[in-house]
């Protein structure tokens, strides 16, 4: 059928609606719409939303397709209720030129189960020394406007201060992966009590919150977007907030795990843990928790990490840095976000939808539930409660931390313009 009434649902968690879908487009939102000849979803109060946007996946594709492929993170992504993600640059070759952000492009046009938007390296090899194709990845078929080399920050400031000076041109942005690496040399998790009683070498908090103050001020001076790739510290925070008070024009994200998983946890020893950056105390979850819905932190980003069974199931300094995300990052919100009263669902669709659609520019994404608009839509039911279990994760990796524990909500449903990704819970 052409046309899809989804009955009752909750828009943006406000009272029930229905919504009227034909083919890629809304036609209507209201009550009692008709039901005759179309295909109908009983959505009983659940919450529907825009759908999700992550503005920091990582796909793998090419090189790395034992830990993910562009099919299976994108199938990933709608059962977690997302429609378009955008693949950062650290694949094997890097995402430097624009033959290879083409082919993640392609790939994900392919695929069809949400839109996939390639991210491009600042500098060649994320090697740091030398800028990449930044002006050929932004006019080539991908038209790529967010560049990092996440996974390594951008530590040269000269270096910085050109990426940026290059991207003002065409309104790109800048996402830096604040990491000072000579203060992490060799660091393990989180400096602190745990660290000094675990024996662990530490990552300080001031390797973050020095690189984001430099490059904060280097956007102010040249006049250009700077966006802070998982902000996890509470001295980060007041340096954005610093940051905006003066006009500067900085985003930020923070990842799900950072505004629930503290650096506890490490006492266990289990990789699963390992993260970068790591997971901080509970003092800096909360920090997290209230920028998020004060508007400091714009945005919630998976940085889902995905990696094989033997780079995790190993001994802890061995072991990769990382998390998957998708398929749970909306639960995890939920839980420490909605649940506590720091935001309603339309906090969540703002956060997760509209501004990092808007902050990396994603067309046809992050809309309003409105006639006329994109059916790119996401169902949840928020009553549900569940215990995680990767075997079901869609996602070719498993390294989640939330394996056992219980979390609430589900996305029941997801709609790529108009087609259904996702139909009760499964794959379509």
């Amino acid at each position: 059928m052409s046309k899809t009434l989804i009955r009752g649902a909750k828009v943006l968690g406000g009272e029930p609606q229905d919504v009227l879908i034909d083919g890629e487009t809304i036609e209507a939102v209201g009550t009692g719409l008709t039901d005759e000849g179309v295909e109908v979803v009983e959505a009983d109060g659940k919450v529907l939303l825009p759908g999700l946007v992550d503005l920091h996946t990582h796909l793998r594709e090419p090189g790395r397709e034992d830990s993910e492929t562009v099919l299976t993170g994108t199938r990933a992504a709608a059962r977690g209720g997302y429609t378009a993600v955008f693949a950062m640059a650290n694949t094997f070759p890097v995402a430097d030129t624009a033959g290879v952000v083409e082919q993640v492009w392609r790939l994900g046009r392919e695929h069809g189960y949400c839109d996939v938007q390639p991210i491009g390296a600042v500098t060649v090899g994320l090697e740091g020394r030398k800028l990449a194709e930044l002006g050929a990845m932004h006019e080539s078929a991908a038209g790529v406007t967010v560049f990092s080399d996440d996974g390594k920050c951008v530590d040269d400031a000269v270096i910085m201060r050109r990426a940026l000076e290059y991207v003002k041109a065409f309104g790109g942005v800048i996402a830096q992966h604040a990491q000072e690496p000579r203060l992490t040399e060799g660091a393990q998790m989180n400096e602190g009590v745990v660290s000094s009683e675990l024996g662990l070498r530490g990552w300080p908090a001031v390797a973050e919150e020095s690189i984001i103050a430099r490059d904060v001020l280097l956007a102010e001076h040249v006049g250009s977007r700077v966006h802070i790739c998982h902000l996890s510290t509470a001295g980060s925070v007041e340096i954005v907030r610093w940051a905006k008070s003066r006009g500067i024009d900085v985003t930020a994200e923070v990842t799900p795990h950072h505004l629930l998983l503290t650096d506890e946890l490490v006492r266990s020893y289990n990789p699963v843990y390992k993260v970068n950056p790591p997971l901080r105390t509970e003092r800096d979850v909360m920090a997290l928790r209230e920028a998020l819905a004060d508007g400091t932190i714009d945005i919630v980003a998976t940085d889902h990490a995905p990696h094989p069974h033997e780079d995790k199931d190993c001994e802890w300094a061995a072991a990769a840095m990382g998390m998957v995300g998708l398929e749970t990052a909306l639960s995890v919100v939920q839980q420490t976000m909605v649940d506590t009263g720091l935001l309603d669902w339309a906090g969540v669709a703002d956060r997760m939808s509209f501004t990092p659609a808007r902050i990396g520019r994603a067309g046809g994404h992050g809309r309003p539930v409105s006639a006329g608009e994109p059916a790119n839509l996401t169902l949840v039911d928020t009553a549900y409660r569940g215990q995680v279990d990767p075997a079901g994760f869609a996602s070719r990796s498993r390294n989640t931390p939330y394996e056992g524990r219980e979390l609430p909500g589900r996305v029941t449903h997801t709609w790529l313009r108009g087609t259904a990704t996702l139909v009760d819970g499964k794959l379509a």
